[in-house]
């Protein structure tokens, strides 16, 4: 876990340096670009749009589920650029935990004055 812990810190880390540059109101997909930058500038390996299909029994469903960021194949990282995080949210990045099998997802909010209040952290 202190090795998950790492990368977690780097993220947040990093999307601090990304919101203090560009603050709130643009949209998620430019969040996403500049993290994805910031990360691997740090020399880690991080996916983006990570199709993520629904497997049931022996069936594999293509559901159109994209993950935002997976780091070092190990944490997930689900990005929004909205009013406020809502329960549907919360639901989404604990599937995508369940669905891929990963122990630690974030879930980060750029549309806030205060970075702090748009990140929470979720261990399955």
């Amino acid at each position: 876990m202190d090795k998950l812990n790492k990368i977690s810190y780097d993220i947040i880390g990093c999307a601090y340096k990304v919101h203090s540059r560009l603050g709130p109101g643009l949209l998620e997909s430019t969040y996403q670009i500049c993290l994805e930058y910031e990360l691997k500038k740090l020399g880690y390996a991080v996916e983006t749009e990570k199709a993520l299909p629904v497997v049931y029994d022996e069936i594999k469903l293509d559901t159109g589920y994209r993950i935002d960021l997976i780091v070092n194949k190990s944490v997930i990282v689900e990005l929004k650029s909205v009013e406020a995080i809502n329960d549907v949210h919360i639901a989404q990045i604990l599937t995508y935990l369940k669905l891929s099998n990963t122990k630690l997802g974030l879930l980060i909010n750029f549309n806030v004055k205060d970075l702090k209040q748009g990140i929470k952290r979720f261990v399955i």
